[in-house]
């Protein structure tokens, strides 16, 4: 493949996997954002927390910072606290995708083989976009099947129906 067509394919599979969380959480009320399956799990909540603040640290500078910003609280990210509201995370939600997108959208096929560093560790840019991807697809994953295990019947299909093939 084409080194621009990988960087084209994979920003409409970044957008694809937003939209994926963007149709699952409308699909949720209030308390099942925020519920968990059992006290070892992560709520959609804390999922969303977290995949913002790692878009935020990783994509922030990317090209000419560590991807894992010193001022970064990933623990904290797996917390959720009393001023952590459905709306303000949703909103943490959309500036990590923005900063994302806009790291991305504007990269050259030769930006590919260059060196970024994610805590300390130098990475590509390409190993370091599919590091990311595979992150974001796992806890995509995540969050599509708590909305729907909380929609029950009532879920709305993200792709193919079953039985309707």
């Amino acid at each position: 493949m084409p080194p621009q067509d990988y960087l084209d394919e994979t920003v409409k599979e970044l957008r694809k996997l937003k939209d994926l969380v963007d149709k699952a959480v409308v699909q949720t009320n209030e308390e099942d954002f925020f519920a968990t399956l059992d006290p070892e799990s992560n709520s959609i909540a804390v999922i969303v927390k977290h995949m913002a603040g790692n878009m935020q640290s990783r994509w922030t500078d990317f090209l000419t910072s560590d991807g894992e910003k010193p001022d970064r609280n990933r623990d904290g990210e797996f917390v959720i606290e009393v001023r952590d509201s459905r709306e303000g995370l949703l909103k943490r939600w959309e500036i990590g995708w923005r900063c994302l997108f806009e790291a991305i959208t504007p990269l050259k096929p030769g930006d590919l083989d260059r060196t970024v560093q994610i805590r300390g560790k130098p990475h590509s840019v390409l190993q370091a976009i599919n590091r990311q991807l595979s992150h974001y697809a796992y806890h995509v994953g995540q969050i599509v099947f708590l909305a729907k295990h909380f929609a029950g019947t009532g879920w709305q299909s993200l792709s193919v129906p079953r039985r309707k093939t």
